[in-house]
């Protein structure tokens, strides 16, 4: 059953005329003729009398325009909701979002917002090893994130910017006025760092590691606003990307010495799945902001 084949029996149904139908459709009535003749077959019902050159409804056929009507016009809005996709008129993106990189898509949101308010946003924060979990099953369009180490085949990676590794402390610290730090010091400091979840944990450690250094984790948390919190009462220190801490008042951030000290943010998607117009035309706008 065809949605051609539909249109064309309404249309009889309409005119109560072959002839007169296949010239509204623009066809031949052998093509109007045998197309209605095909729905028949495969319904197994006769939809129309042919007495002579005259036709009329039967009792199935009246029952099934109903339903043949319904069909045509949830096709019709189907098209016009894929016109308003395609217009960004309607629509919805998903994207995950790590705390560091808060800022960035607060203003493309914005951005975006002025242009095509009709669009809706689901943000979700969390870590990188959740934002990956969900995107692998297509609960998130795209995520941002920090990542230096592109493992997964099925991903496509874009990289936004870099930003240093900085030791994060209060206003009121003696070490506010340095222009750098090595991690040999920053492993005398009383920590407070991000839960292990986190990636920039993942790549403190593994820096400290690398240079058989032991640092004073005083305090694990999973919620980087109330780290800063901590961070400001001057009683300990904690280690961010500059990105993270943009725009923070009562803080200082350090550049750490040594190489390799800085992240590589990241637009993260799965290669296979299409790509929305609004979730492209939101990335367009996303990177010419950095």
């Amino acid at each position: 059953m065809e949605l051609r084949q539909l249109r064309y029996f309404l249309k009889a149904k309409e005119l109560l005329n072959f002839t007169e139908a296949a010239n509204s459709l623009n066809i031949s009535q052998s093509t109007l003729s045998q197309q209605i003749k095909q729905l028949e077959d495969e319904l197994q019902i006769p939809l129309f009398n042919r007495i002579g050159k005259r036709i009329t409804l039967t009792e199935a056929g009246e029952l099934f325009s109903v339903y043949a009507l319904q069909s045509t016009s949830k096709a019709n809005e189907g098209l016009q909701l894929l016109k308003d996709l395609n217009n960004l008129n309607t629509g919805k993106i998903a994207i995950g979002v790590t705390y560091a990189l808060r800022d960035i898509v607060t203003q493309t949101l914005v951005k975006f917002n002025d242009q095509y308010p009709k669009i809706e946003f689901e943000i979700v924060f969390g870590t990188s090893k959740e934002l990956i979990e969900k995107l692998n099953h297509f609960e998130l369009d795209i995520i941002l994130t920090f990542e230096e180490i592109l493992t997964e085949n099925h991903f496509k990676y874009q990289t936004l910017f870099t930003s240093p590794m900085t030791l994060v402390t209060s206003t009121n610290s003696d070490l506010k006025s340095r222009k750098s730090i090595s991690l040999k010091e920053i492993s005398k400091l009383s920590l407070a760092l991000p839960a292990k979840g986190y990636s920039t944990t993942q790549f403190i450690n593994d820096a400290f590691n690398k240079n058989n250094l032991h640092p004073k984790v005083a305090i694990e948390i999973n919620d980087i606003p109330t780290l800063l919190e901590l961070v400001k009462s001057g009683k300990w220190y904690t280690i961010l990307t500059q990105t993270t801490i943009k725009n923070e008042k009562e803080i200082v951030c350090i550049p750490i010495e040594g190489k390799n000290m800085t992240r590589t943010a990241m637009l993260i998607s799965i290669k296979e799945v299409y790509e929305k117009k609004a979730v492209k035309v939101f990335l367009d706008i996303l990177k010419s902001l950095v």
